[in-house]
């Protein structure tokens, strides 16, 4: 199998951060295990240089058909084969373009070619898809009461600070300052709150673990996970966890050169739906709290 550079750097997100937050030494364990001889230690480059070089050098070889099926393995996902399900459409809408698809059957996962058929069906979902997204926009929040989630008072007047600071940004038409607050904003906030309920966010099944299989602590999680947490919990609903993704990467663009290796270049709509998703989640916090 033969992808395109866009569906490598897919393929990359997926092994770095996004499937499993691995380490530099973890990657180096991951890639020496489909035959690579590589040691982790003083002067190893950039995780996503890493593993983007290793990829090419795979790239139209058995090794990257067995790299694709390690990281979709069924195994990895116990109790989260929703999860699986939607990394591999995730990639599919990458791999389709070099003419194929991952399939899972139960514990099996396997390669099939496209068709014309599939790129009409994604079409279609496509627009289906844009008039939800215009719906979530269109909606309004006007109970967006940050004491009414009560964390530190402090905490929540820095909050208070920063969503000012958010509107006043997005008047001045600048959607990378608008994406880097609404998700540090919406990470501190789910913070507050998992340090509020420790039992429900501790337990879910989506709780990332550390190398002893014990709940990570709240301080060594990423938004991506407090999202999946609270939604799994029913503190977030469908539309936030669906319409984050862009903020779910938010400290991946604070780098300039991995957003330039993303491609990442978000425009002002980008920003409207960040700060749409913000307001969503604080709504749903506070009512959650009712």
């Amino acid at each position: 199998m033969i992808i395109h550079d866009k569906t490598i750097e897919k393929l990359q997100k997926l092994i770095n951060e996004e499937t499993e937050r691995r380490s530099g030494f973890e990657l180096v364990k991951f890639f020496n295990d489909l035959g690579f001889n590589d040691s982790y230690g003083p002067g190893f480059p950039s995780k996503w240089i890493y593993t983007q070089n290793n990829l090419k050098k795979i790239n139209g070889t058995p090794e990257l058909d067995k790299c694709i099926k390690k990281v979709f393995s069924p195994l990895n996902f116990v109790g989260k084969i929703n999860e699986l399900d939607r990394h591999i459409s995730s990639f599919n809408e990458y791999l389709s373009f070099d003419n194929w698809l991952i399939v899972r059957n139960g514990k099996e996962i396997t390669f099939k070619r496209t068709n014309d058929d599939y790129f009409n069906n994604v079409a279609n979902q496509v627009g289906d898809e844009n008039v939800k997204e215009e719906q979530f926009l269109n909606k309004e929040f006007s109970d967006i009461d940050i004491d009414k989630i009560e964390l530190d008072y402090q905490v929540s007047e820095i909050i208070k600070q920063r969503i000012e600071e958010i509107e006043k940004c997005l008047k001045a038409s600048s959607p990378l300052s608008v994406i880097f607050l609404c998700g540090s904003t919406l990470e501190g906030i789910l913070l507050g709150i998992a340090t509020k309920y420790p039992r429900e966010f501790n337990t879910a099944n989506s709780t990332p673990k550390n190398k002893e299989g014990k709940a990570k602590q709240f301080q060594e999680w990423d938004l991506n996970s407090f999202i999946n947490v609270a939604y799994e919990k029913g503190i977030l609903k469908e539309d936030v966890k669906k319409f984050s993704h862009s903020l779910r990467d938010f400290r991946n663009y604070i780098h300039p050169y991995q957003q330039l290796f993303s491609g990442f270049n978000p425009d002002i709509h980008t920003a409207k739906i960040s700060l749409q998703v913000l307001k969503a989640a604080i709504n749903q916090f506070i009512n959650y709290k009712k």
